[in-house]
């Protein structure tokens, strides 16, 4: 467990260590410990000024900025419980999730005031949401925004969260002179929990920017000079695409993290011939979620794997009857930690929970040497004729094609071999897709039964919010024919 179970405990000690010292910048500002500690303060001021009290449930809906950051922490000293809301979001979605978690209050980032009013108003219509089921100890309650199923709340104590910087602080080696580029959403435990939280309370400082933009991106590299920065796989391809890519200046990056899902291999070797290591980590909102981590040191040696367990972390590789496979044999990851959730909010007996450990869903094998390589979704995986294929074996090869965006395979309706693997192609806007050379990246690499028995190339996919593929929709989709403005070739 963590040296300090409480994160306000950890920010204390720097901020008695050195008030004067950089903790975050946005912009042209610049945020000392001794200013974000005001900032703090100043939310914990305006909770407790609104009734908000000890396990009361605080909805927060915004961009990165310092507040958001404050609040989390302002909780905390309220014995209160930060939610951060996914702005990308539907009003009515949001509802509905602020409806289930209990929700005391509302609060947010300025260019959110008309959806905020939204909420608030609609909860007054509604008599105000259920009551919540947080626990003393509770810190934050994030709802998941995965590819199937309904959104399920993580409930994460104060405790686990700092269990989750010292994993995170060991498996990237941050520390005071740690500089972090911070593009992705904060609500999201990705985009808060792997740097932004641990760089901070590891004593090094942030630079915000409260949406990824590619030009932006490539500015504070070459200008601000971090060490490091999280990108997810969506962001990565939006930087190689820029024009300014091949001539941007990253030599001050030592490493950058990558996760959220496969990573196709052409990705990652991107930044390899730039000379900054791509370290995958692996793990989920319910995870905390740093569980399996490539260290920067490793990142070369081993790409495309996402790692080996984090310090305190246990992770198994089942079958179906729950048993441990063999190493180099693919199973469901089976996670248990002291920084995995404390459970599903209002979900007491969630099946993917189960005696401490977190059912993931997620396919991976384990090589001799203990590190793992994860190949997909275990609802993604397709069964042909008996033989399983992992959809992210066939994306690796073609999300390299010149004008491909992204790639995604699903498996259709066969009255011979009960499915077939199909792939969808998105193509780069105004650009062409060669299938010719999509087909050779896999013809002589791949056993027959793997090879797609179509190419359907599309404008576009449908995603989560977060920009996932919805892959059980693509599948009813290419299987009714409807290749939503696409060109299918056989």
């Amino acid at each position: 467990m963590s040296r300090d179970s409480r994160l306000s405990d950890r920010w204390q000690a720097l901020l008695d260590q050195d008030p004067s010292r950089p903790a975050l910048h946005v912009g042209s500002a610049v945020f000392s410990r001794g200013d974000f500690e005001t900032t703090i303060e100043s939310q914990r001021s305006a909770l407790a000024a609104s009734g908000v009290g000890a396990c009361d449930i605080v909805a927060w809906l915004g961009i990165n900025t310092p507040p958001m950051l404050a609040t989390l922490l302002a909780c905390e000293r309220l014995g209160a419980v930060f939610m951060p809301l996914n702005w990308r979001l539907a009003t009515d979605e949001l509802l509905a999730v602020v409806k289930h978690a209990g929700v005391r209050a509302v609060r947010g980032s300025a260019d959110m005031r008309p959806q905020i009013g939204e909420l608030r108003d609609a909860l007054v219509q509604a008599g105000g949401g259920v009551a919540g089921a947080a626990e003393p100890g509770d810190l934050m309650l994030c709802y998941t925004s995965g590819t199937t199923g309904l959104p399920k709340g993580a409930m994460h104590t104060s405790a686990r969260m700092s269990a989750n910087v010292d994993a995170a602080i060991a498996v990237q080696g941050l520390d005071e002179q740690t500089r972090t580029l911070a593009v992705l959403p904060m609500f999201h435990v990705g985009g808060l929990c792997i740097q932004v939280l641990p760089t901070l309370l590891g004593g090094g400082v942030v630079r915000l920017q409260p949406r990824f933009e590619p030009a932006a991106w490539l500015h504070d590299v070459a200008h601000w000079r971090p060490t490091t920065s999280l990108l997810v796989p969506a962001v990565i391809r939006a930087l190689h695409e820029h024009p300014d890519w091949p001539t941007a200046d990253l030599s001050s990056l030592e490493f950058v993290n990558t996760g959220s899902s496969v990573v196709p291999v052409a990705m990652i070797e991107a930044f390899h011939a730039r000379g900054v290591p791509v370290a995958q980590v692996y793990g989920s909102t319910e995870t905390g979620p740093v569980s399996i981590a490539l260290t920067p040191q490793d990142a070369l040696q081993h790409v495309g794997r996402v790692g080996r367990p984090a310090p305190g972390v246990d992770v198994r590789v089942v079958d179906g009857a729950g048993g441990d496979v063999a190493p180099g044999t693919v199973g469901e990851i089976l996670v248990r930690g002291p920084n995995t959730m404390r459970g599903f909010h209002r979900m007491p007996d969630h099946p993917d929970f189960r005696d401490g450990w977190f059912h993931s869903g997620d396919l991976a094998r384990c090589d001799p040497g203990g590190v793992y390589e994860v190949v997909g979704r275990s609802k993604d995986m397709i069964i042909s004729g008996g033989e399983n294929i992992y959809p992210a074996e066939i994306e690796n090869l073609v999300a390299g094609v010149p004008g491909v965006a992204e790639c995604a395979v699903v498996g259709v309706p066969d009255a011979r071999w009960g499915e077939v693997p199909v792939l969808a192609v998105e193509r780069l806007p105004g650009q062409a897709v060669d299938t010719e050379a999509v087909r050779a990246t896999y013809m002589t690499r791949l056993a027959r039964y793997k090879q797609p028995r179509r190419i359907v190339v599309v404008d576009s996919m449908p995603r989560t919010a977060l920009g996932k593929v919805r892959k059980a929709e693509l599948a009813a989709r290419l299987t009714a024919g409807d290749g939503s403005g696409g060109t299918d070739v056989n």
